[in-house]
C-alpha cells in the first residue's frame, strides 16, 4: 500500500509539473498584465564636445508566471532618429514579437550618436520608445544635449551670479533668482529656454547687450518647424520682491508672455527698465503689468497675442518705442497692440489704484480691417488716471478716450521698411520711405539714439517710432 501511495504521489508530482511547464509556456494575453519598466525617461547628460555615441540601458521585467510577448519595441523616429536600439543583441529601430519568459527579463540599450558642430541641430534631441503587449502602449522618453553648452536644470540663482559670453545657455526646467541674487547677463549671450523653463525673478536681473552683440532669449529647438513658434518657452516674470531690473540690446522672442510684471518695485526705482530692446513673437502677451512701473525707450514690440497689456494701475514711461501687430504664419492679430486699465476684471477687490502712464513718439499699428482702434483704454473709480499720448502715430479712428493727446497722428499708414507674411517678413523700419508720416513728426527727448544706436539729432524733431532716418 505504502507502494502504492509512493508511486501515486512521484506521478502527481510529474504530473503537477508538467502542468505548471505547461501554463508557463502559454503567453498571459490579459490586458490587466504588468511589465516592470525601469526607466520613463532616458536622459543623456553629457555635453557633447565632439562626434560620438553614448549608450544608456534599461530593464523590462515580466514578473508573471506565464511569459509576456511584447508586440512591438519602436523607435518613434524611426530610421532618421539619433536613437539607436538594441534589444536582447537585437539591433533595429522596430523589434516585433519579443518574448519575455516567465519571472525573466530583457535589457534595452539605447545609443546616440549626435554632431554638436551641425548647425540646424537643437539643443535637446528628443525621441521616445514605443513598447506595446496585450493592447497595451507605453512610451519612453529620450532626451539628449545636442551642443555644447551651459545647462540648468531647475535651478536658483543666489549671490551674485555674471554668465558670460564662452558658451550659450540652456534653461531646463524652471530658473529662479532669488530675492536676494543678482544675475548678470553679459553682451553677446545666447539663452535658450526649454518648454517648461520659466525665468522667476524675485530679485534683480541686468542684461547688458550692445549693438552687434544683443542678448537673445528664445526656445531651445532650432529646427526650421520650431524656431519662429510662439510659445516655445513662458518667458520672464517679475514677481513681488523683484527691483532694479534692467535689459539692454536685449531680443526676447517666441515666448509665451515675454515680460510679466507683478507689484511696484519695493524701492523707489523703476521695477524694470527696456532700452533698445526687440520684443516678438510671443503667444499672449509681449509686456503684461500689474500695478508696476516699467520705463521703456526705443524699443519695438511686435506680432504678440497682445503687445502691451496694463491692468490695476502702476507708473509708465515709452519714449520712441513701436508697438505692431500682423498677422503671421502661426497666429491671427485680433487684439488691439495697447490695453490699459486701472482695474483688473479677474479681481474682486474695491481698490482701484493710481496709473500714469505718458507715450511720447511711439506707433500704434495693426493689420488693416482688423481692429479700426489699436488702442483700448477703460477706467474705473474716481483715482488718479493720467494717460498722455504726445507725438503719437495710432491707428484709431479718434483720439484714445480717457485719455489726452497732444499732436499726434491718426490712422495714417506708417509706411513699414516690409511685410510679407506668406514669407514671415516683418521689417518694421519707417526710416526709408521720405513719404512716411512720422518722419520729423516727434518731440525732442533726453534719448540721443535709436534702436540700432542709430544718432537722433539734439534739438531738431526726430521721427516717431523706434527707428530714425539717417
Amino acid at each position: 500500500m505504502n507502494k502504492v501511495f509512493k508511486n501515486s504521489a512521484i506521478f502527481l508530482s510529474i504530473v503537477l509539473i508538467f502542468l505548471y511547464s505547461c501554463q508557463k509556456d502559454k503567453f498571459l494575453l490579459s490586458q490587466d498584465a504588468y511589465i516592470d519598466i525601469q526607466a520613463d525617461t532616458i536622459r543623456f547628460d553629457t555635453v557633447f564636445t565632439s562626434l560620438g555615441s553614448f549608450t544608456q540601458s534599461f530593464k523590462i521585467i515580466n514578473n508573471n508566471k506565464q511569459k509576456i510577448l511584447l508586440s512591438t519595441i519602436k523607435l518613434m523616429g524611426g530610421t532618421n532618429s539619433a536613437y539607436h536600439l538594441n534589444v536582447n543583441g537585437l539591433a533595429a529601430s522596430e523589434i516585433h514579437d519579443m518574448e519575455i519568459a516567465a519571472n525573466d527579463s530583457v535589457y534595452v540599450f539605447v545609443s546616440v550618436t549626435i554632431n554638436p558642430t551641425a548647425a540646424q541641430l537643437p539643443f535637446m534631441v528628443n525621441d521616445s520608445i514605443l513598447i506595446s503587449y496585450n493592447g497595451n502602449n507605453k512610451l519612453i522618453q529620450l532626451e539628449a544635449f545636442g551642443k555644447n553648452a551651459h545647462f540648468l536644470r531647475n535651478q536658483k540663482i543666489m549671490g551674485n551670479v555674471v554668465w558670460t559670453n564662452d558658451l550659450p545657455y540652456v534653461i531646463l526646467g524652471q530658473l529662479q533668482i532669488d530675492s536676494t541674487a543678482t544675475l548678470i547677463i553679459q553682451r553677446g549671450c545666447n539663452i535658450y529656454a526649454h518648454a517648461d523653463a520659466a525665468i522667476l525673478v524675485d530679485g534683480t536681473l541686468q542684461v547688458f547687450g550692445e549693438k552687434d552683440k544683443e542678448v537673445i532669449f528664445t526656445g531651445d529647438r532650432l529646427d526650421k518647424s520650431y524656431r519662429e513658434l510662439p510659445a516655445s518657452w513662458p518667458g520672464f516674470y517679475f514677481r513681488n520682491s523683484s527691483k532694479n531690473n534692467q535689459f539692454n540690446f536685449s531680443v526676447i522672442k517666441n515666448a509665451t508672455s515675454a515680460i510679466t510684471l507683478f507689484e511696484p518695485s519695493v524701492n523707489s526705482s523703476p521695477k524694470l527698465i527696456l532700452k533698445q530692446c526687440i520684443i516678438d513673437n510671443a503667444s499672449e502677451c509681449g509686456i503684461f503689468s500689474n500695478n508696476s512701473n516699467l520705463t521703456i525707450d526705443n524699443t519695438l514690440i511686435s506680432n504678440c497675442g497682445q503687445n502691451v497689456k496694463i491692468q490695476r494701475g502702476g507708473f509708465y514711461e515709452f519714449t520712441n518705442c513701436t508697438m505692431v501687430s500682423y498677422s503671421t504664419l502661426f497666429s491671427f492679430h485680433s487684439n488691439p497692440v495697447l490695453q490699459l486699465s486701472n482695474y483688473d476684471l479677474q479681481s474682486s477687490s474695491s481698490i482701484i489704484p493710481d496709473i500714469r502712464a505718458t507715450f511720447k513718439n511711439c506707433i500704434f499699428w495693426g493689420d488693416d480691417n482688423v481692429n479700426q482702434d489699436e488702442i483700448f483704454v477703460t477706467k474705473e473709480g474716481s483715482g488718479v488716471f493720467d494717460i498722455l499720448f504726445d507725438h503719437c502715430l495710432l491707428k484709431n479712428s479718434i483720439d484714445p478716450p480717457n485719455s489726452i493727446s497732444n499732436a499726434c497722428i491718426l490712422n495714417q499708414n506708417p509706411l513699414f521698411d516690409s511685410v510679407d507674411i506668406s514669407n514671415n517678413v516683418f521689417v518694421f523700419r519707417t526710416n526709408k520711405d521720405p513719404l512716411a508720416p512720422g518722419i520729423d513728426m516727434g518731440t525732442t527727448t533726453s534719448f540721443n539714439v535709436d534702436i540700432e544706436n542709430n544718432p537722433r539729432i539734439s534739438g531738431i524733431a526726430t521721427d516717431i517710432g523706434c527707428y530714425e532716418k539717417q
